[in-house]
């Protein structure tokens, strides 16, 4: 009876905490929502492309956010292909993840766009840089244009349909709730808003589990 009660009072207070996080204003629900990689944690997911400044900029936000991420939070990075230019760099996202290099590419290419201000034009250029970061070239040959590259790749195309993005960066939680700078109001406060649904997440679960258990 006291968990009950000490649940109950969470959750009501839950909207005071963020009274100005509301929905619709500070994040949107999304139309129709999406499965997450994950069922027993809370999904976090970051759409981005390599090329955005914005999405540089939110970098350094989101690698604090993620030293302090709860163990029930999981974290994906989706690099939205928006347009036919986008393509190349999320390959190269994908190139990396499936080669467990993205510590060694991720933040790299990133400085190497924006701060060397150095472009990436083409996939002979890309495997230049991904030879320089230690990556052999023969392994970027073989994964960059693999099935499982492509098919990845291909379903960030999707990326606008499924959540509903006009633009990046942009942080969708649980597949049901995206959040932007322009609604949250910053990149701190894209953060801000993602702990609130987060605990929003939580709290619901915990209440569905302590239904499920009575």
């Amino acid at each position: 009876m006291k968990q009950w009660f000490t649940l109950l009072v969470l959750v009501l207070m839950m909207p005071l905490v963020h009274a100005g996080f509301e929905e619709g204003v500070k994040y949107k629900r999304i139309a129709n929502p999406q499965p997450t990689s994950t069922e027993d944690k809370i999904e976090v997911l970051e759409l981005f492309w390599y090329g955005c400044p914005h999405c540089y900029h939110i970098e350094p936000e989101v690698e604090v956010w993620l030293k302090s991420k709860p163990d029930d939070v999981e974290f994906v990075r989706m690099p939205a292909v928006l347009g036919p230019s986008w393509e190349l760099l999320a390959r190269a996202y994908y190139t990396a993840d499936l080669l467990g290099a993205t510590d060694k590419i991720h933040k790299p290419l990133f400085e190497r766009l924006h701060k060397a201000r150095k472009r990436v034009r083409n996939a002979d250029e890309l495997k230049a840089f991904f030879v320089e970061q230690g990556v052999p070239a023969e392994d970027f040959d073989n994964t960059f244009s693999s099935f499982a590259v492509i098919t990845k790749t291909n379903r960030a195309k999707q990326a606008r349909n499924m959540y509903g993005i006009t633009g990046v960066p942009a942080l969708v939680v649980n597949g049901k709730y995206l959040v932007t700078a322009e609604l949250a109001g910053g990149n701190k406060q894209m953060l801000d808003v993602v702990d609130y649904l987060v605990a929003q997440e939580r709290g619901a679960r915990s209440t569905e589990a302590a239904a499920a258990a009575h």
